[in-house]
């Protein structure tokens, strides 16, 4: 059985696809995954490097296959389209991933820690429009009132109890 070398790993809500390449570029794993799958069947294909698409969950993934061994790359979608050859689907998805990854030009994103991802929930977060006179009302309505602080570096309850009441 020839060792794989590369793989493209397109990831969706509850079926993952897999494109895995040998060092010549033969197409050596062409699958279907489910979630509860993917950890399990990375456990048995020996350490080799992982492109993929850079979204939310991506960086999540990303984590859990580098604690396995695995190079992970993620690459912004945009810079993957010119790669998929035929129809838009998950399998030539994973296929053309697995050809950008490869690509020595290719810009690649850092995975985010799972702080840095919080932080980012806080500056998506709109204001309300009106706010309640109390703060307490505001830090239940909120959900970044829930998530790590990346000013403070913890995770208050409230942002506005651990700035002080404005």
């Amino acid at each position: 059985m020839q060792t794989v070398t590369t793989i493209g790993l397109d990831i969706a809500k509850s079926v993952f696809q897999v494109h895995g390449v040998d060092a010549n570029g033969q197409v050596v794993i062409r699958r279907q995954l489910k979630r509860r799958y993917i950890l399990a069947f990375f456990q048995k294909v020996p350490p080799c490097l992982v492109g993929i698409e850079a979204c939310a969950s991506s960086h999540h993934w990303s984590r859990e296959l580098q604690a396995l061994g695995h190079t992970v790359r993620l690459m912004p979608p945009a810079y993957v389209k010119p790669y998929v050859k035929r129809h838009k689907n998950d399998a030539t998805d994973a296929e053309a991933i697995c050809e950008a990854v490869s690509r020595p030009n290719m810009r690649f994103v850092a995975t985010k820690t799972p702080g840095q991802q919080s932080c980012l929930t806080l500056h998506r977060t709109p204001a309300p429009v009106h706010p309640p006179a109390d703060l307490g009302d505001q830090c239940h309505s909120r959900p970044s009132c829930r998530v790590w602080d990346c000013r403070t570096g913890r995770t208050p309850w409230c942002r506005t109890t651990a700035a002080g009441r404005r």
